[in-house]
Parts: structure tokens; C-alpha cells; sequence
């Protein structure tokens, strides 16, 4: 049986990209196929490299202008797409060409923190600055509007008195790297049974 292929989109430096990665190094049923970024510099290019994964930088013609990126997609037999901190709106060509199998990781507990320009450390200031006394991960379907898709997972923990930026990130962080790939992996069972 053939392996199910994952591509992953990343802006920066990838870190739930390389918890993918690792996951599927030795799977038996998938593999990460490729790695896009629309930034050249991101260091997401050399964890693929390290993996001796492909990988393909775009820019923003290309990506919104062009179907080079469906049709390389679609070329590779790419079954999912995941989305790993990449901060672009995802086009509607993509969304067409591969309904309800383009997913995210968000880093606040959805609908709360969510859309344009919530992303990374900008969550995060905005969780502090309103006193929350919890935060958290959503991993969901996307859809044409950010952040806005059908959800699939939620994990939370407490913000505890004088935890910091640095200190949400990273109870954050270790929630995403523990669920993101064994997200990936559940919904990719699933489409082996349709």
C-alpha cells in the first residue's frame, strides 16, 4: 500500500514542522512528501534538508496568481496539507483542490485570539494583556478566513501568576509538538477508511 503524503507549510523556524517531521520519519503508512515556505530564510528549509525532505520557496505571486502550487501538490499525490506556523491566508485554488484536508495549529484556544495578524507572540500579549487565566492550542480545518475553519482538537493549561510571554510560548509549544502529529497521523487513519 502506498504511503499517505503530507506536504507542510511553514513561515519561520519550523519546530512543529520538525516534531512532524520526526513523527513520520519511520511511519509505516505516511511520510512528509515536501516542505513549502514563502520566506527563503526560514530555518524550516534546513530541518527538511536535515530530514532530506524537498522543499519549494514560493513567493507571493506565485502562491496567489499561479496554480504552480496545486499542480505541484497534485503531482506529488499530496493527501494533507498541514500548516505550520505559516502566516499567509491560504487561496482558493488550494482550498479547492483539497477540501477539508488543509489544517492549522493555532496558538490560543479558538474562537478567542483568532484572525488577521493573531499570530506567534501577537497572541500571546494579547492573552496577557487581558488577564486570562487559561490559554491553549487549536488545531482546525482551514477555510478561506483565518483562523476560522472547523475545529479538531483543543488542549489547554493555566496561566499561573507571573508567567510571561516566553513562559505561555513554551506551555504552548509543548502541548502543539505533543498533539500536532498524533492530530495529523488520527485524521490520516480517517481518510484510509473512506
Amino acid at each position: 500500500m502506498l504511503k499517505k503524503r503530507i506536504a507542510i507549510f511553514a513561515s519561520g523556524s519550523g519546530s512543529n514542522a520538525q516534531k512532524i517531521m520526526e513523527h513520520f520519519k519511520k511511519h509505516a503508512d505516511a511520510e512528509v512528501a515536501i516542505v513549502l515556505s514563502n520566506n527563503p530564510n526560514s530555518y524550516v528549509l534546513q530541518r527538511a534538508d536535515n530530514f532530506e525532505i524537498p522543499s519549494h520557496v514560493f513567493d507571493r505571486f506565485e502562491f496567489y496568481k499561479t496554480d504552480n502550487i496545486v499542480t505541484l501538490l497534485k503531482k506529488m499525490e499530496i493527501d494533507i496539507i498541514v500548516l505550520a506556523g505559516f502566516v499567509w491566508l491560504i487561496p482558493e485554488n488550494l482550498l479547492k483542490a483539497f477540501p477539508n484536508k488543509i489544517i492549522n495549529i493555532h496558538p490560543a484556544l479558538l474562537p478567542k485570539y483568532g484572525g488577521k495578524g493573531m499570530y506567534g507572540d501577537n497572541v500571546h500579549k494579547a492573552i496577557l494583556a487581558n488577564h486570562e487565566s487559561e490559554s491553549g492550542i487549536t488545531i482546525h480545518f482551514v477555510n478561506e478566513n483565518f483562523d476560522d475553519g472547523e475545529i479538531i482538537h483543543q488542549s489547554r493549561f493555566k496561566i499561573e501568576k507571573g508567567d510571561d510571554i516566553e513562559m505561555i510560548k513554551f506551555k504552548g509549544q509543548q502541548l502543539e509538538h505533543l498533539h500536532y502529529p498524533k492530530v495529523v497521523e488520527s485524521l490520516l487513519k480517517k481518510m484510509k477508511s473512506l
